[in-house]
């Protein structure tokens, strides 16, 4: 069942959701090589606690870290490590936290440094998927609209487009319904509703769409070993249009990039 929130609980899951989106800022200017993916980790969680919030990952489901951490192949659900990060690598972090009794939950591709050509286009054109499928997520659309737009973009690229892993409602809990896969028909899915708030997330492959799951039972890495990227924001449905929760703003702050792409997606300018 899809639970609609009211305009003030959406104003909580805002302030959940910038918590992590400082957080990912913060982690902006630390992400370069000979940095550990540990000491990343040790960092988010006393940056979130100083905000008043609790780290969203640490215990959930067991997961062991604040943040899940996941470079160059593996796709996501990675485990930070003492591995020093190196020049080239791309580093998905995913990143959540309650506040309020609310999640904030989102996460974005870093590049290591320098990284190569196709590489930097992967994770574009995964961020720019993103954009795509949130552009469907308006009154009177349905699940499978969001999933076909991101599906087709993505594809007509020659990425794979993971089909095991899906975006998903948000709230008091960090899953709620519905699933939001990133790929779909037109048309189908359950119909979204005033005041619903998702997480879209694109996993995107530069290879096959096939993936595999480790031992850990976490840790996710593509089939053949190509580099996957993972951009995520938190999404409310707002008089029948979509209004963002998060921002990558403060990433682009710290890292001295000019972007007007969550624009259209705000009634209010976002003050940083």
């Amino acid at each position: 069942m899809i639970i609609s929130k009211t305009r003030e609980e959406i104003e909580f899951m805002r302030e959940s959701a910038l918590v992590v989106s400082r957080t990912l800022g913060m982690l902006a200017k630390e992400v370069k090589p000979g940095v550990t993916s540990l000491k990343l980790d040790q960092l988010a969680e006393e940056f979130i606690r100083e905000q008043g919030a609790i780290p969203g990952f640490l215990g959930l489901y067991d997961f062991p870290n604040t943040l899940c951490i996941s470079p160059n192949e593996q796709v996501v659900h990675g485990f930070p490590t003492d591995v020093p990060l190196v020049e080239g690598d791309i580093l998905s972090i995913d990143c959540g936290a309650i506040k309020n009794d609310f999640y904030g939950d989102h996460a974005y591709t870093f590049a290591v440094g320098e990284i190569d050509p196709e590489t930097q286009k992967l994770l574009d054109v995964t961020k720019e998927s993103l954009y795509v499928g949130i552009r469907e997520f308006k009154l009177g659309n349905r699940v499978g609209d969001v999933g076909y737009a991101i599906q087709n973009y993505c594809e007509s690229f020659g990425y794979g487009v993971v089909r095991e892993l899906v975006g998903h409602g948000l709230g008091k809990k960090m899953h709620e319904d519905p699933e939001m896969p990133n790929y779909g028909k037109r048309g189908r899915g359950k119909k979204f509703i005033e005041g619903m708030v998702v997480a879209i997330e694109p996993m995107i492959n530069m290879g096959t769409k096939r993936i595999v799951q480790h031992n850990d039972g976490w840790t996710i890495t593509t089939m053949d070993n190509k580099p996957s990227a993972h951009f995520e924001h938190n999404v409310a449905l707002v008089d029948g249009k979509p209004e963002l929760l998060s921002t990558f703003g403060y990433i682009y702050e710290a890292l001295g990039i000019e972007s007007d792409e969550e624009k259209e997606f705000r009634l209010n300018e976002l003050v940083l």
